[in-house]
């Protein structure tokens, strides 16, 4: 048999102890054996070894690449200034990494945490005489002693208990404090039995001893730990979709630098030559900002989220909420706010809220007794916090003692006589108080458990027998009240006769009343789940509550709206097969409850596994597995442990769900907003790229050198496409659902549009403008022109002065990829004019100041060559004003033809 099946002395001698405890002789032997009480961290990959991970990804090594090749022409013709270019790219590579690398500490925090959370010091029997003791030092068979207000540090056997309430929320997810006691437990699981606590609970009441059975990594606790350690970290959506998209740049750059480079050496271009050219056609098509904007486009919305109590721990975490297709929740503090509260009494068989009855001092009057009963059956200790006077224990007698002293009733006198504790077999709670006539007893717990053992009600005042028409109007009552989601609590009290037997103490009871009491949800999460139905994202409660407790709350914030509730709970989930559960979540409605930490874990796990992008929220130890295996993780920033914290991608900072609509919402609109300043970065990588095409193609001078090219990717756009990112969200976006998982960031449309459309448009007004300069300066076909010419400098400024031009009008094109420019406006984004404003100041200072020319191989453009590129830029927007009423002219016949609005 187990140890929590069997007898004290049984207990004892399974573990080879006494109830004096070890001798030291024998602990230290066994601490050679099973080691130091606490749980170790598995080995980790050195530090330095990570962060050089970090500059080797594909994209990086594309970079390296690139930045290689510069200094290597750099060294060759020093003119170039390609040393410039090769310095940039090594900064984007090292600001990149950094910006990755300190995610990799998550796990080392997370075991910090766990560790945090034991206590260092605990009392122990070892030779017979209590010692304190490192709470490292424990062994299994040690013998410890616990009071109230104590954390426990290793899994033990109670042998003696005084009262004993343990707050096990921690660790099993159990909302309300258990009674607990020293006798055998029938219970198959010793998760279950009273005779058990857990290391990382804490007593709320009473004291005892208790004899450890499992330290470390063998406790629960040290499980969870393994846990948190080996369950898998999923890629967030936005890395996936980065390194889809670097495989095609890459792909896409390399090949064309290859190509050309070999076009080259076949008309006979020297190599040095061939090398600059492919390089220049590399760094054109690799967006050297892409990552910082997205990296600064991530901060920016992380503040957003900041002001509205959400704190974003892990920044691709952002996106990661706008494709979140189901919403894994416990239900306490989260959808409720962990703050229960007497709501309605039933007195004289007349049910009344007890807002209605503290309006009413002549009913309060004759139902002292009840009153007397709700304040003094608690195990409630005083403190003060913020100068203000509060209880510590149990929520429900917190509910009951606040309700009672509203109501005028005195507290409870210190000296109790005698009393019986709650535990889930008796399901209800009796204590004895002196007074003047003698002794009373008073009694509260579930009406099935105190009803039968009342003979006599109170009504009017007056005691009068409980007949059976009367027991049925309170059962009626009762469900009346379970109906509207209330946990129902019976009182009832006698005098006790001189002499009264102990056996006999609870019968012959006075029913006194029925008290309704609840969890309220917090506000706005009715609105908030309906929020989440509407934008297609599936809620499911993973609680280790009660089935009962978590189907009513559901019912009344609107998480399940049928009747045909699939309701799931550990005991049963444990015997499903993977395949079995993954079909059981197929369920519109379903509900989770009394989980374990493992059974949350396999929950992610296979919700992952059906293709789902799932957000778990928790405030837990028991939820720290799930949280880290979840695509996004949400802690509970007031309720929620130091493990849950660290574990999690993101932290509520005010506990409340509300608050998931709003970061869902911001991280749908951060998707799209990717997609607008992918559009307008890819742009200009054409407008960048088509100089070196007609360079090596037709023989003409270079356009556009790298280190211009690199202006126009690390300064001129570089506000510009951050301001795209950080567009408002469509108004429409939440009544849409999730997008595909196989959609990715850059498909054909996007493509189609950057590349073939406004990115033609913007290389031929580059072009245009270098050869408006050549030919105004005598230029012809076929004449070479050194990198210090002037006239060769004035045209390459053109050049660049037409991309950064007509990038201030793609600006606003970008805004949206259907709507017109007079819809979208100029305004609504003042980053994006502080924007435009750094494009000017940029492009005037490259143009028109010596240290520009110097640094950048350009010359003073004349007036005429700005009223040049007037036109182009004016007619890249009628262009692609054309193309947007096009779109909307097709949406609206598809909408039409399949009946819905436009």
């Amino acid at each position: 048999m187990n140890i929590h099946q069997v007898t004290v002395s049984d207990a004892l001698s399974s573990v080879f102890s006494s109830p004096q405890g070890l001798a030291s002789t024998t602990a230290t032997a066994r601490i050679a054996e099973y080691g130091p009480n606490r749980v170790e961290p598995l080995p980790r990959e050195h530090w330095l070894l990570c962060l050089l991970r970090e500059f080797t990804s594909l994209f990086s090594i594309i970079l390296w690449l690139a930045a290689g090749l510069a200094f290597l022409a750099d060294w060759y013709d020093p003119e170039q200034g390609m040393a410039r270019v090769g310095v940039a790219v090594i900064a984007v590579i090292i600001l990149s990494g950094l910006f990755s690398f300190w995610q990799e500490a998550r796990v080392e925090r997370t075991l910090a945490a766990l560790q945090g959370m034991l206590p260092r010091q605990v009392t122990a029997l070892r030779d017979g005489v209590a010692q304190t003791l490192p709470a490292e030092q424990l062994v299994p068979g040690d013998v410890i002693l616990l009071g109230q207000g104590d954390n426990v540090p290793a899994d033990c056997r109670l042998i003696e208990a005084f009262g004993v309430r343990v707050n096990r929320a921690t660790v099993t997810g159990e909302s309300h404090p258990q009674s607990c006691d020293a006798a055998p437990s029938s219970s198959e699981s010793h998760l279950d039995s009273r005779n058990i606590v857990l290391a990382g609970t804490s007593l709320v009441a009473g004291r005892g001893r208790a004899v450890v059975f499992a330290t470390g990594a063998h406790t629960e606790f040290g499980k969870i730990a393994k846990l948190t350690q080996f369950g898998s970290e999923a890629d967030s959506p936005l890395r996936r979709e980065i390194a889809h998209l670097s495989r095609f740049i890459a792909f896409l750059a390399l090949t064309i630098g290859a190509v050309f480079f070999a076009i080259g050496s076949v008309i006979g271009v020297s190599f040095w030559r061939d090398t600059i050219l492919s390089l220049g056609i590399i760094i054109a098509l690799v967006p050297e900002g892409l990552l910082p904007t997205l990296t600064l486009s991530l901060v920016l919305a992380a503040q957003r989220l900041a002001r509205r109590n959400v704190l974003i721990r892990h920044l691709p975490s952002v996106e990661t909420l706008g494709s979140v297709t189901v919403i894994c929740t416990d239900k306490t503090g989260t959808l409720t706010e962990n703050r229960m509260r007497a709501q309605r009494v039933l007195l004289d068989l007349r049910p009344i809220e007890v807002e209605t009855l503290a309006k009413d001092p002549e009913l309060i009057n004759r139902h002292q007794l009840f009153l007397r009963v709700a304040s003094y059956c608690q195990d409630l200790t005083e403190t003060i916090r913020d100068g203000q006077r509060a209880f510590n224990g149990d929520p429900l007698d917190t509910a009951l003692v606040e309700m009672s002293e509203r109501l005028g009733a005195q507290p409870a006198s210190p000296v109790r006589c005698d009393e019986w504790p709650f535990d889930s077999d008796r399901m209800r709670q009796s204590v004895i108080y002196p007074d003047d006539a003698g002794h009373m007893l008073y009694c509260k717990g579930a009406l099935e458990a105190v009803l039968p053992l009342c003979v006599s009600v109170i009504l009017a005042g007056e005691v009068r027998p409980l007949d059976e028409s009367t027991r049925a109007t309170i059962l009626c009552a009762q469900e009346e009240m379970a109906g509207q989601g209330l946990r129902v609590i019976a009182l009832a009290a006698r005098r006790l006769p001189p002499g009264c037997p102990r056996e006999a103490q609870e019968q012959a009871l006075t029913f006194c009343g029925l008290v309704g009491v609840d969890d309220p949800p917090r506000a706005g999460v009715d609105a908030a789940i309906a929020a989440c139905h509407t934008a297609g994202i599936k809620v499911i409660m993973v609680t280790g509550d009660l089935p009962s407790t978590a189907l009513a709350i559901a019912r009344q914030i609107g998480l399940t709206r049928s009747k045909n509730v699939s309701v799931i709970v550990g005991t049963q989930l444990r015997k499903l097969s993977a395949a079995q559960l993954q079909l059981a979540l197929d369920a519109p409605e379903i509900i989770f409850a009394r989980v374990a930490a493992d059974q949350k874990l396999r929950i992610v796990e296979s919700l992952k596994t059906k293709g789902h992008i799932v957000a778990v929220t928790g405030d837990g130890v028991n939820d720290a597995p799930a949280l880290r295996a979840a695509h996004i993780g949400i802690g509970m920033g007031i309720s929620g442990t130091d493990v849950a914290k660290e574990a999690a991608d993101m932290v509520l900072l005010d506990d409340n769900f509300v608050s998931i609509v709003a970061a869902i919402e911001e991280g749908r609109a951060l998707f799209q907003n990717i997609r607008k300043f992918l559009t307008y970065v890819f742009v200009h990588n054409v407008a960048e790229l088509m100089p070196s095409l007609a360079f090596a193609l037709f023989g003409v001078p270079l356009a556009l050198t790298p280190v211009q090219a690199l202006a126009v990717d690390m300064g001129t756009d570089s506000l510009t496409a951050l301001a795209l990112g950080a567009e408002r969200g469509d108004s429409q976006g939440m009544r849409r659902p999730p997008r595909s998982h196989q959609e990715h960031l850059m498909n054909a449309v996007l493509g189609v549009r950057a590349y073939l459309f406004l990115g033609l448009i913007e290389a031929a007004a580059a072009l245009a403008a270098f050869f408006y300069v050549l030919h105004g300066g005598g230029w012809q076909y076929g004449t070479d022109l050194p990198g210090s010419d002037p006239l060769y400098r004035q045209a390459t400024t053109a050049c660049l002065a037409a991309i950064v031009l007509l990038q201030i009008a793609n600006v606003f094109l970008c805004r949206s990829a259907v709507r017109s420019i007079f819809t979208t406006g100029l305004g609504g984004n003042p980053l994006m004019l502080w924007g435009i404003l750094l494009q000017v100041v940029l492009i005037l200072f490259i143009a028109y100041t010596p240290w520009g020319n110097a640094m950048f191989g350009t010359a003073p453009l004349p007036i005429e060559v700005w009223l040049f590129l007037l036109p182009w830029a004016v007619g890249m927007i009628a262009l692609e004003e054309l193309r947007k009423y096009y779109v909307r002219y097709q949406l609206a016949r598809k909408h039409a033809n399949a009946g819905l609005p436009d």
